[in-house]
């Protein structure tokens, strides 16, 4: 188990840094946003790359923030009945969850946005059809490379919840707290 561990903790690791660069991508999001709104309606000065920048750090942010956030068991779910079973009723639940629903989508959507986003548009060093627009293939590969991270981030939680069945806790545990939404 000591070899799973290792993984897991590793990939926790990567995500877990892939999570604050995503905190600094949407506060240089709203900097450049806000920059770009003083120089278009302050100084009446204007250009298409700023925009773009903006739309591509909001998009990084997003695609590597959902493994973080399946880490920190963040993700929505819905609880008509997970909030009514036992801890190790939810560990079952999760793990049903993580090896037949995320990790097939996760693989296809990894393989579908390789093949069809990204590696065509790199092909061709695609770029924005817009005067002053930036590269398209870099923002296109954080598709794929999101996909992946995530499922990569579902592999360790499936190797934490089978070791939490095992009576196993590793050292970093599998975050099971449940907190019901409050509306």
């Amino acid at each position: 188990m000591a070899f799973w561990q290792r993984i897991s903790s590793s990939i926790d690791s990567i995500n877990a840094w892939l999570g604050k660069a995503a905190s600094i991508f949407i506060l240089l999001s709203c900097v450049i946003s806000a920059g770009n709104a003083i120089m278009r309606y302050g100084f009446d000065l204007s250009d298409n790359w700023p925009l773009e920048l903006q739309w591509y750090l909001f998009a990084a942010a997003v695609m590597l923030g959902a493994s973080y956030t399946l880490k920190r068991n963040e993700h929505v779910r819905v609880d008509l009945i997970y909030a009514r079973l036992s801890e190790r009723g939810r560990i079952w639940v999760d793990l049903f969850g993580l090896s037949f629903f995320l990790m097939p989508a996760c693989i296809l959507f990894t393989w579908l946005s390789w093949t069809s986003l990204f590696y065509p548009s790199f092909l061709s060093l695609e770029h924005s059809i817009n005067s002053g627009g930036l590269l398209r293939y870099p923002i296109k590969f954080v598709v794929p490379m999101g996909f992946f991270m995530l499922c990569l981030q579902g592999l360790s939680e499936i190797i934490k919840r089978v070791a939490l069945l095992q009576g196993n806790a590793l050292g970093a545990p599998a975050v099971t707290a449940y907190e019901k939404p409050k509306q």
